[in-house]
């Protein structure tokens, strides 16, 4: 298979790195090994004990019975710790589809949710998040694409890069559709645990038994260094996963299992700092907005911790966020990432001082633009 190249994954690669502010990632600000330390209560001798030995093919028994616990599967053998959550993404697709089958994806949607299926030679057809609705999901737009050949269902709620999520009465129809049909449902809950105003959903693993649910470390929980991901499944689709396990990464490092173990063992005191931390700066956002109305237009997000603004004037955003980065020390992500060259994916997860302090140098950047389309 031919994977093209990801137009997010380019950006970052070329400008991540190279600024000091980021307003384009879209997780929680990482956590330093001494801060997890103290707040997990790990003592330095539980890591001596550590051997760099291989984990086992599913991951290693103690992370898979506390993810288990935790999205209350509670057999760990419906669960699989993968290498990230790609790697999840990457052996469910290859696994459960092949060339010709008719597959519907969420749009907008982060590349690999898209583009692996289209690289297996699959017929996409297109969930749009409306702009007009906020990007909020419509039911009666997924309809008339599920089909008797539908194969595969592949979402991610609450939504990156808009932040839109299901209501609850909306989930469980959706799951009812996706049933009606038969087809595999790939769930990217990448951000379950990081929603503001409403509790999160239940977990859809529980619920349908031809679902893939996947979740990472890296998101709600700031933890992207460890390279932690999973999915939970049926045994029987599990298995079908190990070949493509065994061809790609064969196991994970226990090392990067410890620290998800005890991480996933105690959630909610890393969700409750990091989602207090992101809700915080949600309203920083959106006090900004308020204050620069006529410059910039959005919808509230309600998971996640990013936002898809759109720019007064600004038809392709690539250009802004060229000028961010080179000038201002600025990450920002252009919207035609995703396929919506108006918009900035905006993140608002990373550390409160520099959130607003590139606020105020992406303000600068906006209104100097303004004032030159005016001479």
């Amino acid at each position: 298979m031919r994977l093209p190249h990801a137009p997010l994954e380019d950006w970052m690669r070329h400008f991540y790195f190279d600024t000091k502010i980021d307003l384009g990632s879209s997780g929680v600000q990482p956590w330093t090994l001494s801060e997890l330390r103290r707040l997990l209560g790990i003592h330095p001798t539980e890591l001596d004990s550590l051997a760099f030995d291989d984990s086992e093919s599913y991951g290693g028994r103690e992370l898979r019975e506390v993810l288990a616990v935790r999205f209350g599967v509670d057999d760990p053998d419906r669960v699989m710790a993968t290498h990230g959550s790609t790697e999840a993404i990457f052996v469910a697709m290859n696994a459960l589809l092949t060339s010709g089958d008719e597959v519907v994806v969420v749009d907008p949607a982060y590349h690999s949710l898209r583009s692996v299926a289209e690289a297996i030679g699959c017929r996409i057809k297109r969930w749009r998040l409306r702009p007009e609705d906020g990007f909020r999901p419509c039911l009666d737009i997924l309809r008339p694409l599920l089909t008797s050949r539908t194969r595969m269902v592949i979402v991610n709620f609450p939504h990156n890069p808009t932040g839109a999520t299901l209501t609850r009465d909306q989930f469980d129809a959706f799951l009812d559709l996706v049933a009606d049909h038969g087809a595999y449902l790939v769930w990217d809950g990448a951000f379950t645990e990081l929603v503001y105003d409403t509790p999160p959903l239940p977990e859809p693993a529980l619920r349908y038994a031809r679902c893939v649910s996947i979740g990472t470390m890296s998101k709600a929980y700031g933890l992207p260094g460890t390279r932690v991901g999973w999915c939970l499944a049926t045994p029987e689709i599990l298995t079908r996963f190990v070949p493509l396990r065994d061809a790609i990464s064969i196991c994970l490092s226990p090392l990067t299992e410890f620290f998800a173990a005890r991480a996933i063992a105690q959630a909610d005191r890393i969700l409750d700092v990091r989602r207090a931390q992101a809700a915080r700066n949600r309203q920083r956002l959106a006090d900004w907005i308020r204050h620069n109305s006529e410059l910039v237009s959005w919808t509230r997000p309600d998971g996640g911790c990013t936002a898809f603004p759109t720019f007064a004037g600004i038809e392709d955003t690539e250009d802004l966020c060229r000028e961010l980065g080179a000038r201002h020390d600025v990450l920002l992500v252009p919207g035609s990432a995703f396929g919506h060259p108006d918009r900035v994916r905006l993140g608002f997860g990373g550390d409160e001082a520099a959130f607003v302090e590139g606020l105020d140098r992406l303000q600068g950047a906006l209104r100097a633009r303004r004032g030159a389309a005016h001479d």
